[in-house]
């Protein structure tokens, strides 16, 4: 699935209560969900982790979309490799 294709599934979804929930609520229920993301890598398997994996990218999503954003504008900010050495690996220091 095309990022522009997964934002507008997430929007036709969940758009009308993420917007009445508003872009500062939708920043805590992704910091939620990236917390339950770090533990599923800690201690989860694979099945959990593309769970929360899901659960991250959705509400970044709403949260683009709210903002009027696109994620896929977003991911084009590394369509030539590193944004800052533009290499590909990224040659920048550690």
């Amino acid at each position: 699935m095309e990022l522009a294709d997964f934002q507008d599934l997430m929007a036709r979804t969940y758009g009308d209560r993420d917007r009445a929930r508003g872009p500062a609520a939708t920043v805590a229920w992704l910091t939620e969900e990236l917390g339950e993301l770090a533990q599923a890598v800690r201690k989860g398997d694979d099945d959990s982790r593309l769970h929360e994996l899901g659960d991250v990218l959705a509400w970044l999503a709403s949260l683009a979309a709210q903002l009027g954003l696109s994620l896929e504008e977003a991911a084009h900010r590394y369509a030539a490799g590193c944004p800052k050495c533009h290499a590909i690996p990224c040659g920048c220091p550690a």
